[in-house]
């Protein structure tokens, strides 16, 4: 069974597409039916399928989960005790926690079966450059 890790390199908060990476994997692998997981190797960033035609969905995104989750230097986050790694950390791990670090997506005919608008993301939670490691495994 295929599989692969690719690295995305993020520059702060924000999702980042990948899905031309994962078809591509999907196309080199040879199987033509089957199941694409995507799992995130890490706790402060997470997995999307989301639209990825207006570049406002994704913005409209990130500002919904800002204010969801602050930073722990606002004061509604008071109660928050893991700070050691600033004030977007543990604002991370509860984004991550909110959404998910796995996904499945059909492949039919050698190609993910996303609809027309579905891009896959990795959404980056904390503000710093990070590298991101996703793995990627097609079962058939």
């Amino acid at each position: 069974m295929p599989q692969t890790v690719i690295t995305i390199a993020t520059s702060g908060q924000g999702l980042y597409e990948f899905t031309g990476e994962a078809a591509e994997f999907v196309r080199g692998s040879g199987v033509s039916e089957g199941l694409l997981t995507l799992f995130v190797r890490h706790t402060s960033a997470s997995l999307l399928i989301q639209e990825n035609a207006d570049p406002d969905v994704q913005r409209d995104l990130r500002e919904f989960f800002r204010r969801l989750v602050p930073p722990t230097s606002d004061s509604s986050m008071r109660w928050v005790v893991h700070t050691q790694e600033g004030p977007d950390d543990m604002a991370a791990h509860i984004k991550a926690a909110l959404t998910q670090v796995s996904l499945g997506v059909p492949v039919m005919n050698g190609r993910m079966a996303l609809g027309t608008w579905q891009g896959l993301y990795l959404f980056e939670h904390r503000d710093s450059v990070h590298r991101r490691e996703v793995v990627l495994h097609l079962g058939s």
